[in-house]
């Protein structure tokens, strides 16, 4: 990843989605404004920085710059958690003088998070990377998923799913979002570690292949995902509508578990259920088939 550029584009596209308006300034002659959002000097304005100061930055010179001055940009470019943060990665990155690199996620998890995974019976469950991939779950994890574990690649992908494999606009009800999703997290795991070659290269795979992708990468958002809704069409038991929780592994740095569940008397709940039914009735390898593979 090419810091300096990913640091112009992130703050360009930043103070892009702020108005004048929305910032408190009085702005004389809007119509004749050549840029949308606020131009560099409002944002040094606000962020009590020299005009200079942040046009360097903004050009991507953000060796050496203080947390004082990038509190007060995110303060002024009203940037959300996630957003914070990625301004602080991206910093940080180009602040090093030689690349250092992250210590590589685990491939696997070790015994002790599988035994948890599989003691949640009621509950699909599973364990990604910040790459996405998923390299464990529980039995009903993997029936849950099961259209992600239908191909033969390991480990499975949950964005390379979305953007590649054409049953994932019908198996994401809202497939919109879930692409927006991804987008956003590949992009905050980017400025974390960017130099993941593992990474580069899923990135990359995306970028040629999937002019969704694409687009969306070109917009720089960056978001956390940490608890929502996930609605799914699945082949077996209709439509569901979970809510997920995720868990840090502490442990396992850079690892999360993704667990899932159902409102309490809902027809997703019904169905949740019934998927789990029809797993316990799998002989052991036909659950091999995607266990085996995963």
């Amino acid at each position: 990843m090419d810091t300096r550029n990913e640091i112009r584009e992130f703050l360009t596209s930043r103070r892009a989605k702020i108005t004048p308006e929305q910032a408190g300034l009085q702005t004389y002659g809007a119509g004749s404004r050549r840029v949308p959002g606020l131009r560099r000097e409002e944002v040094a304005l606000l962020a009590g920085v020299s005009v200079d100061y942040y046009t360097g930055l903004e050009r991507g010179n953000a060796g050496g710059v203080s947390e004082t001055v990038l509190e007060a940009l995110a303060r002024a470019l009203q940037l959300d958690e996630a957003e914070r943060a990625h301004l602080f990665d991206l910093a940080r990155a180009a602040s090093t003088t030689s690349p250092t690199r992250r210590r590589p996620a685990p491939r696997r998890v070790r015994p002790g998070v599988q035994r948890m995974l599989d003691a949640m019976t009621g509950a699909p469950a599973n364990v990604r990377n910040g790459r996405m991939d998923i390299l464990a779950a529980n039995r009903l994890g993997y029936a849950l998923y099961s259209e992600m574990f239908a191909g033969p690649r390991r480990p499975v992908n949950s964005a390379r799913f979305a953007f590649l494999d054409r049953r994932a606009t019908a198996f994401f009800v809202d497939w919109e979002r879930v692409a927006d999703d991804a987008v956003a997290v590949l992009r905050s795991e980017a400025g974390r570690n960017p130099y993941d070659r593992d990474l580069s290269d899923l990135i990359g795979e995306l970028s040629t292949q999937s002019e969704h992708f694409r687009v969306r990468w070109a917009k720089h958002d960056v978001r956390y995902h940490e608890t929502g809704v996930k609605r799914l069409h699945h082949p077996v038991v209709g439509d569901l509508s979970l809510t997920y929780e995720t868990m840090t592994l502490a442990a396992d740095s850079g690892l999360t578990m993704f667990a899932y569940t159902a409102e309490p008397g809902s027809r997703s709940e019904e169905a949740l259920n019934l998927l789990a039914s029809w797993t316990a009735t799998l002989h052991p390898t036909e659950l091999a088939n995607v266990t085996d593979r995963a």
